[in-house]
């Protein structure tokens, strides 16, 4: 089902200030930033190799990051997989007995289909499939 690592989620207080340590310090690629109104954030990505890192700033104080970072503070917020059809995946992770967060495929960064695994169902990693 899952074909490689897509991205790796790191909430952070501010992406302008994040960004200088993944692209200046480590090197990595910023492919550009976006708004996610519907999640509530703004997303830089940075390649390194096929995955990337995906910086998450909160746009409102009740978007998921924002609580996120109000509990845990900047940090690792969610590892994200690729598959060939995300709903098809839902379904595969349904029939197995694993908890969904989302049941079908809502709209990510880049206009993606996603759909995240309830961290209860993943060893407390909150787990996003991406296609």
């Amino acid at each position: 089902m899952l074909t490689k690592i897509n991205h790796i989620g790191i909430a952070v207080n501010s992406i302008e200030e994040a960004v200088p340590f993944y692209r200046d310090s480590l090197g990595m690629v910023l492919k550009g930033t976006e708004e996610v109104p519907s999640q509530k954030v703004n997303v830089a990505f940075l390649v390194i190799g096929e995955s990337k890192i995906e910086l998450l700033e909160p746009t409102s104080p009740d978007s998921p990051v924002a609580k996120f970072l109000e509990k845990n503070g900047p940090g690792v917020h969610h590892v994200a997989y690729s598959v060939p059809d995300v709903a098809q995946a839902i379904a595969q992770l349904k029939a197995g007995g694993t908890r969904m967060i989302d049941e079908v495929p809502r709209e990510g960064a880049h206009g993606a289909k996603i759909a995240f695994i309830h961290p209860k169902s993943s060893g407390g990693v909150l787990t996003e499939i991406c296609g």
